[in-house]
């Protein structure tokens, strides 16, 4: 055990104290909320600095003229038009570049509901999407009117309903507890991507270790004071608790940089608190995050397991993806088994896909914030430690050859052998 503490002591403050880990570990908060913040920035700056185009529309109804109202994007010029005589390239000829499309309003828009709009390139889509909102509610309200019954606009406005979903839980004991659906939904599909991101990341950090100390023949001192499953264990554990600081160090640089956000935004949208308050409240936290914890570290020894041991059977890292290409397909199965078990996150897909232990991990954590059964979840559990600890031991089998095996391609049937011998 001595041995096995001073492996993980060893791995730990190689990479903790490397640069590359400290400057990473500070950026990536920051860089989480500058990517999100990007789309809103993008928005901003595309539509402040877009120019004034001219838009040339053509009614051939006499109805319609001016219903397209001008906005900061678009300055519209309505003309009435003949009937299928408009000649649009003839239009496009005559205005030269001061025109950028041509909207055409057919006579027959009420019965075919198609507008034409032309350009010398593909249409914008705000441009587009402009025309449909002005022209949605106006056809209506003409198609209302030509029907010729009184007042059957103001009766249809009336008859509308809009119905706003309110989602109740119901315990067993009667009780009733607003929940928020979409709380759930995000919760859990963050929780998935962080299982996948961090084994995935630190799967493959372990495997490229391996190869790095069976390179430079370290690995050859360090197997004469140690036992090849004290030198591979020792490398996952460490590992594990480097992943953990820095998971640790990024929850609370985000908690403090979104928090921080939090209270200047608050005071405009101040609102907006309750139903936010409310929505966190509606999942249980705890027990979601305590299953969390167990999941992740199931899933991680199982995966880091592996890449621990193929990493041994290989001299270089791009002779890896022979043996690590099966175990990323097998990942990406299941975040994509996660992410269509978000519609139905109860049904008997989800429900096998977080039992069978490669893909638990990451389906079980979409399934978490819906209530999933405790039976489900003892079982889901028992399974994938179990089968963790049978990879454990069949990469023990092939560490303990492949480390010392130098200048060869093994294949997966030499690798089996060494499982067998």
């Amino acid at each position: 055990m001595n041995k096995l503490f001073l492996i993980i002591q060893r791995e730990y403050m190689a990479l903790v104290a490397r640069k590359s880990f400290i400057v990473i570990t500070l950026l990536i908060p920051f860089l989480f909320v500058i990517i999100a913040a990007i789309p809103v920035l993008t928005s901003e700056l595309n539509s402040s600095s877009s120019s004034l185009e001219t838009v040339t529309v053509i009614d051939e109804t006499g109805q319609l003229s001016g219903v397209i109202a001008d906005n900061e994007s678009f300055r519209f010029i309505p003309l009435k038009g003949e009937p299928g005589k408009t000649d649009a390239k003839k239009f496009f000829d005559q205005s030269g570049d001061s025109m950028s499309a041509l909207v055409v309003i057919p006579a027959n828009v009420l019965d075919s509901a198609k507008v034409n709009i032309y350009s010398k390139s593909t249409a914008n889509m705000a441009l587009i999407k402009h025309v449909t909102e002005c022209l949605d509610d106006t056809l209506t309200s003409v198609k209302i009117a030509s029907m010729g019954v009184p007042n059957l606009d103001k009766m249809v406005k009336e008859a509308q309903v809009y119905v706003d979903i309110n989602s109740v839980k119901l315990s067993d004991d009667g009780s009733e507890s607003e929940s928020s659906t979409t709380a759930a939904m995000l919760l859990g599909m963050a929780l998935a991507l962080i299982t996948y991101m961090f084994v995935l990341t630190y799967g493959a950090m372990i495997m490229n270790s391996v190869i790095e100390e069976k390179t430079n023949r370290i690995v050859e001192v360090i197997v004469s004071s140690c036992k090849p499953f004290q030198l591979m264990m020792g490398k996952i554990i460490g590992v594990a608790l480097v992943g953990l600081t820095q998971f640790l160090i990024w929850a609370v640089l985000i908690s403090a940089i979104v928090g921080g956000l939090g209270l200047s935004i608050a005071g405009n949208t101040m609102e907006e608190i309750p139903a936010l308050i409310s929505a966190v409240q509606s999942v249980n936290l705890v027990s979601i995050f305590s299953c969390f914890v167990v999941y992740f570290l199931g899933g991680y020894l199982l995966y880091a397991s592996l890449f621990a041991g193929f990493g041994s059977a290989v001299d270089q890292a791009s002779d890896a993806s022979q043996f690590t290409t099966p175990i990323i397909i097998v990942m990406i199965v299941a975040l994509y088994a996660g992410i269509g078990c978000m519609d139905n996150p109860n049904g008997t897909f989800a429900m096998w896909c977080s039992m069978i232990p490669f893909t638990s991990p990451i389906v079980m954590m979409v399934r978490l914030p819906y209530d999933v059964p405790f039976w489900q979840i003892a079982i889901s559990i028992v399974a994938l430690y179990t089968t963790a600890l049978g990879m454990i031991w069949v990469s023990s089998r092939i560490y303990r050859i492949g480390i010392l095996r130098y200048g060869k391609k093994f294949n997966f049937k030499e690798i089996l052998g060494w499982i067998k011998s």
